[in-house]
């Protein structure tokens, strides 16, 4: 496992190893069998989604080989002169493939210049080339550049996905994790394979051959710990306003991470919502997280109905907005107990 990091030991190798994005994979498989490919492919979503890799692999699966794949940083080259070098390569013939692939990453960080340049040459493209541009900021690049690609948006993986897929790689690594760690480096993950891997890594390495446990996951991320959720959580139960102001005094004095408490708090009101109002969701929230979470979102779902509460879920959500420019960190989350616990009618 110390030998190399782990989101590129279990980088996708080939189409079956791709997660999530079924709805790209299948097109590009059949565009090879079809003989239908286009010449300049744009692939769009948030950071750690796969897009490099799934470039790499659809290169591959053209035929081409390493030494014809060509990538290229455009947030470190991307000035007039690099996109000037790239175009007099173009026109060199492959070494030992059918095609010669450029793979551009970070496009969206090109100069106005740089590309009007690279425009030049997809317009009029040698029939040796094929482009893979790739941005997280589709927006910044120019409709010109867009209009001559086929785009592919890639979807960020859902927790449930990144769960199964810590889950697979610490049993490959013969490391031992519990359900509730899992969940909550996914949680962490913020929708990114390779951050999810980042941080999974870093766990590793604390275990020392230890289970991966809740205490120790949160010790290592500096998550909040389920036991401030759950003070939390008894303090609204208890419409104690008093009791919430002193749970977040203690955590601000712990040093915990205001914005992923937040965080962590409207994804558990979230379950305890989905919990009261969906059966249907019951079981799979029981199968998914650790019975002392799980206790915890149905406390909220069945004691909290004041509070935890659709008016609850969007006083969090004007919390954590608030809180990217809180001078006072806890603020934004003492006015949400206030809204929830209705102290001001």
């Amino acid at each position: 496992m110390h030998d190399q990091v782990l989101y590129r030991k279990y980088r996708p190798g080939d189409w079956s190893e791709v997660e999530g994005q079924e709805h790209i994979v299948s097109v590009l498989e059949q565009s090879i069998l079809d003989n239908s490919f286009s010449h300049a492919y744009l692939f769009t979503g948030s950071r750690g989604t796969g897009k490099t890799s799934v470039a790499r692999i659809f290169a591959r699966a053209l035929g081409t080989n390493a030494e014809d794949i060509m990538e290229i940083d455009a947030a470190s080259n991307r000035g007039i002169d690099d996109i000037r070098t790239l175009r007099e390569g173009v026109r060199v013939l492959p070494f030992s493939s059918p095609y010669k692939v450029y793979i551009i990453d970070e496009v969206h960080m090109l100069t106005k210049e740089a590309f009007n340049a690279l425009l030049k040459t997809l317009e009029e493209p040698p029939a040796h080339v094929i482009f893979i541009l790739a941005t997280t900021e589709l927006d910044k690049v120019p409709e010109t550049i867009l209009s001559r690609c086929q785009t592919f948006s890639f979807r960020k993986p859902n927790e449930k996905t990144l769960v199964a897929r810590i889950e697979a790689i610490a049993a490959s690594e013969h490391i031992e994790i519990d359900g509730d760690s899992a969940s909550l480096i996914a949680f962490l993950g913020n929708g990114s394979f390779r951050d999810t891997l980042s941080i999974l890594q870093k766990v590793f390495s604390a275990a020392k051959g230890r289970i991966i446990d809740r205490e120790l996951t949160e010790k290592v991320t500096g998550a909040p710990s389920l036991r401030v959720i759950h003070d939390l959580y008894t303090a609204l139960i208890n419409k104690d306003i008093d009791g919430c102001y002193s749970v977040l005094n203690t955590a601000s004095e712990t040093h915990t991470d205001m914005m992923l408490l937040a965080e962590l708090l409207l994804s558990t009101m979230r379950l305890s919502l989905m919990y009261r109002y969906a059966p249907g969701q019951r079981d799979s929230i029981e199968a998914d997280y650790s019975e002392q979470y799980v206790e915890v979102v149905k406390r909220g779902a069945v004691e909290a109905t004041d509070a935890v509460s659709s008016r609850g879920i969007v006083s969090m959500i004007t919390a954590i907005e608030r809180l990217a420019y809180a001078s006072v960190p806890t603020l934004p989350l003492e006015l949400a107990c206030i809204e929830m616990l209705n102290v001001e009618k």
